[in-house]
């Protein structure tokens, strides 16, 4: 036999629940617009490496930016740096 508990939710809970998700959307904004900023300025520093005969890719600075997104947030702060970095040179 299964028994499930539930619990009503207030109508504070719900206030409460419905100011945290705009906050929550307030953030990914914020984040939309700063990764488009990273990928803008990133583009351009390909530009300018390109057009001065450097290649695509630093594989050291590469490392560098994937070192500090996993020192800040974990494993997956290392994925969350690898697609910021694969947006801004592409795939390789």
């Amino acid at each position: 036999m299964s028994t499930s508990a539930t619990t009503a939710v207030t109508g504070a809970e719900i206030d409460r629940i419905s100011a945290l998700r705009e906050e929550i959307d307030a953030c990914d904004a914020a984040i939309i617009e700063l990764v488009q900023r990273r990928l803008s300025v990133s583009q351009e520093i390909g530009a300018v490496r390109r057009a001065s005969g450097g290649t695509r890719l630093n594989l050291a600075r590469e490392q560098q930016v994937l070192a500090r997104f996993q020192d800040a947030l974990g494993p997956d702060g290392a994925a969350l740096g690898m697609m910021l970095l694969r947006q801004g040179r592409g795939r390789l």
